[in-house]
């Protein structure tokens, strides 16, 4: 029989709670971005709209150099096409399907190597462990926003004449004591997908150090075209488009004041969970500016409810919490079958996939939601 408190929480929020809300701007914010592209009548193509966001993006996130795309996937194939990588490419199997179907797209092999308890990313000594004599690259994921071992994974890489890539489809705006972090590696990609702390509603970005990238990117992203008689290369379509980029510039005005509120959320969360045994938030380290992208805890033997018990118990509450990432892509097709995917390979990331939720975060939420969760879960 159910308790009087779980009674009282059963069906609290009608219509549901998603997991994230997409920041918007007003209608008249977006159509005054809107009139300009129609005056002018360039919907894509490297229009106005495109440029400016790929300037002020720039200076944003502190990159040398960036470029735009119609979503975060081709952006990443496309960098690593850019790089002209081969043979092997070490990476995480806890991350998002996007990350190692850029590798196959790209000819790549993904050799996964295990993540650290302490960030959920790649645990360098299992990254050092994995290379041989056709590893081109690391490929690291900064997970719910939270960096990789950067300092760690640069020395390895140095020393074996490696590139190191980042997915930071999590992690716009974080820094590392002051420093971007697109600072780190040879090329970052971040999602703009309207999941996203800053979004395009569909988009991607590159950063990285090589000027000379710039124009094998182009090419790469508008079919190998470089003049009207030219074609270069075997490209393919992954510009972004006029409104996409309209719809940056509005939700880039808006990005301070929802990372203030989603922060305040954050604090709530933590001091909500703090006193409730076997729960534990994954939290960046103290030098980390967080995205504030998501909020993920991790559950053990001593939580008063299982992982998914508790998921389903949100869900019937109408709050819709994520089991992230599930399952790990070394135990689906196409990459099951690889030598680096067996289980005795990966028994971290095989403990975090079994016991990892993330909450529900978006500016507007309520604000008592935080402390329903930590009751519906620690009872």
């Amino acid at each position: 029989m159910s308790n009087p408190h779980q009674l009282a929480l059963r069906c609290l929020f009608n219509p549901p709670i998603p997991l994230s809300r997409p920041l918007l701007p007003t209608l008249a914010a977006y159509q005054q971005r809107l009139q300009d592209v129609w005056a002018k009548h360039w919907l894509t193509n490297r229009g106005d709209q495109v440029c400016e966001l790929s300037q002020v993006l720039q200076n944003r996130l502190g990159a040398s150099h960036v470029s735009l795309f119609c979503n975060g996937s081709l952006a990443l194939l496309l960098g690593l096409k850019a790089l002209e990588l081969e043979g092997e490419v070490i990476t995480t199997p806890f991350t998002f399907a996007a990350t190692t179907h850029a590798l196959h797209w790209a000819g790549l092999q993904p050799v996964f190597a295990d993540i650290s308890p302490d960030t959920l990313t790649l645990d360098p000594a299992a990254v050092e462990a994995a290379i041989t004599p056709r590893t081109s690259a690391i490929l690291g994921v900064h997970v719910f926003g939270i960096p990789c071992h950067v300092a760690a994974l640069a020395d390895i890489a140095a020393r074996h004449k490696l590139k190191v890539i980042y997915d930071a489809a999590h992690a716009f705006g974080v820094e590392i004591a002051e420093q971007p972090i697109s600072a780190f590696g040879d090329m970052s990609m971040f999602s703009l997908h309207a999941t996203k702390l800053f979004h395009t509603a569909e988009g991607g970005l590159l950063t990285y150090k090589d000027a000379k990238l710039e124009k094998q990117l182009h090419l790469l992203q508008n079919h190998g075209i470089s003049g009207e008689d030219t074609v270069e290369l075997a490209g393919t379509n992954a510009k972004m488009n006029e409104l996409q980029a309209a719809m940056g510039l509005c939700v880039l005005e808006l990005v301070e004041e929802e990372r203030k509120k989603r922060k305040k959320l954050v604090a709530a969360y933590a001091e909500a969970l703090s006193a409730m045994p076997g729960v534990q938030m994954v939290l960046p380290g103290v030098e980390v500016t967080p995205s504030y992208q998501y909020v993920p805890i991790l559950f053990s033997s001593d939580a008063a409810l299982s992982r998914d018990v508790a998921t389903a118990r949100l869900r019937s509450l109408g709050i819709h919490a994520r089991r992230y990432f599930r399952p790990l892509l070394s135990a689906v097709c196409p990459y099951d079958a690889l030598p680096s995917s067996i289980p005795s390979n990966l028994p971290c990331s095989r403990r975090t996939v079994e016991n990892i939720l993330c909450l529900p975060l978006w500016g507007g939420m309520p604000d008592n939601l935080p402390e329903v969760i930590a009751k519906a879960i620690g009872s």
